[in-house]
């Protein structure tokens, strides 16, 4: 709903009017709110946007299309709740900040709320109680209580929270297996597929017949690989080096050749934005019959790629570019653990075909190697060590780790930014992945807590990689640099998606995209039709994407961080099971917010990674500390303990 109501504000045609869009639009019609003409655009006397609700009871409006707030009155709220997305009417307000009221209710923060079923005794009798597993605060549903009183303890819902009706049994909080379900449920994700988008992906089938595509190129001769995690099943891209042109080749799926515009699948993949991976699964943004077969770059399977070949002088820089569609058949599918073997130099049990990559590979990570300490010179590098879990057959952790960047990640990162950078290069308008400079407020705070922690700033230094590689030298030899290298992350803007190109902060680029992950990522699908639309030269298609382009880049922001959030809640939950069967064991900790309640993270055993609320404490910033659980609440994903300080020997 957000997207089109960015395309409001900014005004659509009438004939791009989604179909189930269309009474919407025929109320704000009637209540004056929009112009009724060929395009369609909000009247300037009103606004769209979310609403904030404080504790006193009025709101903030918060618009989609500007930074400046209004104040909501209470009366004027009109059943609006906080997150909503409403349309709201300025007032006329010679003095005080800017006020507005509530017109229309476009669409509720959550359409649904997860809830769990839990037997109380109030006035000495056991009576069923419905608790919101986000908050726990008792929730209200339109269901008879002897309806209720059929169902065990613990059974998880989902309720409609425009009729505040369950809709879908979930499960119950004591199996393990239910958190994924919770997880999900509470950002309105779903795993399945409408059955008009599975017949569609099964029509293309299980291979590509050459035969079938005479104009495009075709590489099966050439002997590409693809690098990815153990796990992977939806290979996006391919890569192969061409030594004597001295020209990298990568090579990704061509998603857009299988999903329609605007097609069964295309309409769903649009929804989700993004696939969600949890440590035992992922919920493809795709169905599994294209993103794990015919889309995926199989090993020894003939697929269809939209293909950049990156031409390099003697000096490693980048002179030329060309895009084309093409026919490639990876020869070998590797882990990352496997070309981080070859690049150390250990070269066990290769045969023929492994041989024969090794020729382009070697030289191909000594120009890499080379490209990446030139961009480097811009951009920064922090370390980041990425929690990996392994889920046992009862669905409990059964192992956590840590996997830090390695060559082979290095590798293949700086084969992608250089794909991501020639696809900018060819667009003007469209989609962008942008990341401003962080605000002056939240460099000051940044430069206080480094201070805090005794580490020197040179605040008159004008370039500000200088300045973050001076922190990161004082902070490694502390022994915090990856702690610190968080905290320099967390005082930088959220990298986002826009139609317009501005520069890419962090990673030191002029123009930025992402153009190689369309089997998980919309973005990339949305600008591989914008390139193709473009060098085929289908300017209706093209005019069609770009007219609603703004809104789309604005929508898969927000659904970027949902899918995030959905990641990050099942790791607590699982966090959680594990920390309620280890009440009162102690665990090595590094305090990571030392505001009140102080919040630490366990650096050990199988809670390596989990936070905990702790209860009492004064400690400083990055303190270890020994952490004792108290309690863990399974439905909530939280776990409350006591910090000790380690006392020196």
């Amino acid at each position: 709903m957000k997207e089109f109501a960015y395309k409001l504000v900014k005004g659509i045609l009438r004939k791009d009017i989604p179909r189930d869009k269309r009474d919407i639009v025929n109320d704000l019609i009637a209540l004056g709110v929009l112009s009724d003409s060929k395009v369609i655009k909000l009247k300037p006397e009103y606004k769209i946007g979310k609403v904030d609700i404080t504790k006193k009871g009025y709101g903030f409006l918060i618009p989609i299309d500007e930074k400046k707030d209004y104040l909501i009155e209470a009366h004027h709220l009109n059943g609006a709740s906080k997150g909503d997305l409403v349309v709201a009417k300025k007032l006329f307000n010679k003095k005080g900040r800017p006020k507005a009221k509530v017109i229309y209710i476009l669409e509720k923060a959550f359409a649904v709320s997860v809830v769990y079923l839990k037997y109380e005794i109030r006035k000495g009798k056991k009576v069923p109680v419905l608790r919101n597993i986000k908050t726990d605060e008792e929730v209200f549903v339109n269901e008879k209580k002897k309806t209720l009183k059929k169902l065990p303890d613990g059974a998880v819902f989902k309720v409609n929270n425009y009729t505040n009706k369950i809709v879908e049994v979930l499960g119950v909080l004591q199996d393990p297996w239910v958190d994924e379900k919770i997880s999900l449920g509470l950002y309105n994700k779903k795993e399945e597929f409408s059955k008009k988008a599975i017949k569609e992906a099964k029509a293309f089938g299980d291979y590509v017949d050459k035969s079938l595509y005479p104009d495009r190129v075709d590489l099966t001769d050439l002997d590409f690989c693809t690098i990815d995690p153990v796990s992977a099943k939806d290979h996006d891209d391919a890569i192969y080096f061409d030594i004597k042109e001295n020209a990298l080749y990568v090579a990704i799926a061509d998603v857009s050749e299988y999903v329609y515009l605007n097609g069964n699948i295309d309409k769903e993949a649009r929804e989700r934005g993004f696939s969600i991976y949890f440590p035992h699964k992922a919920i493809p943004m795709l169905p599994r019959e294209l993103s794990e077969n015919i889309c995926s770059l199989k090993e020894n399977e003939d697929r269809l790629a939209f293909v950049f070949k990156i031409y390099f002088d003697e000096n490693n820089q980048v002179v030329k570019e060309e895009l084309f569609e093409a026919i490639i058949r990876s020869k070998r599918k590797y882990s990352y653990d496997r070309i981080d073997e070859f690049l150390a130099g250990k070269f066990e049990n290769v045969d023929e075909i492994d041989e024969r990559i090794l020729k382009w590979l070697m030289p191909l990570w000594e120009r890499v190697k080379d490209i990446r300490a030139e961009r480097l010179k811009n951009g920064f590098e922090f370390e980041s060590d990425e929690i990996r879990m392994v889920l046992d057959e009862n669905g409990m952790i059964k192992e956590v780790r840590i996997e830090s960047d390695t060559p082979s990640h290095k590798l293949i990162e700086d084969c992608m930014l250089l794909a991501n950078k020639a696809a900018a290069k060819m667009i003007d308008f469209g989609i962008f992945r942008v990341h401003e400079k962080p605000s002056s407020t939240s460099l000051d705070e940044l430069y206080s807590e480094l201070g805090a922690l005794g580490i020197n700033v040179d605040v008159d230094e004008k370039d500000f990689v200088k300045v973050v590689e001076n922190i990161q030298a004082q902070a490694k030899e502390m022994g915090i640099k990856k702690y610190v290298d968080k905290l320099i992350i967390r005082s930088q803007k959220q990298a986002r998606y826009d139609a317009v190109c501005t520069p890419h902060f962090a990673l030191g680029f002029d123009r930025y995209t992402h153009f190689t992950s369309p089997i998980r990522r919309y973005s990339d699908l949305t600008l591989h039709r914008i390139l193709k639309a473009t060098i085929k030269n289908q300017q209706k298609i093209l005019d069609y994407i770009l007219r609603n382009v703004e809104a789309l880049v604005v929508k898969l922001s927000e659904l970027e961080r949902e899918a995030m959030k959905v990641e990050w809640d099942f790791y607590d939950r699982k966090y959680a099971r594990y920390a309620e069967l280890h009440i009162g064991q102690r665990y090595k900790g590094i305090v990571e917010d030392k505001e009140q309640p102080p919040i630490a993270k366990i650096i050990e055993d199988k809670l390596l990674g989990a936070r905990v609320f702790l209860k009492r404490g004064e400690f400083n910033l990055f303190e270890k500390i020994d952490i004792e659980i108290q309690s863990a609440n399974i439905a909530t994903a939280k776990i409350k303990g006591i910090g000790y300080k380690i006392e020196n020997v």
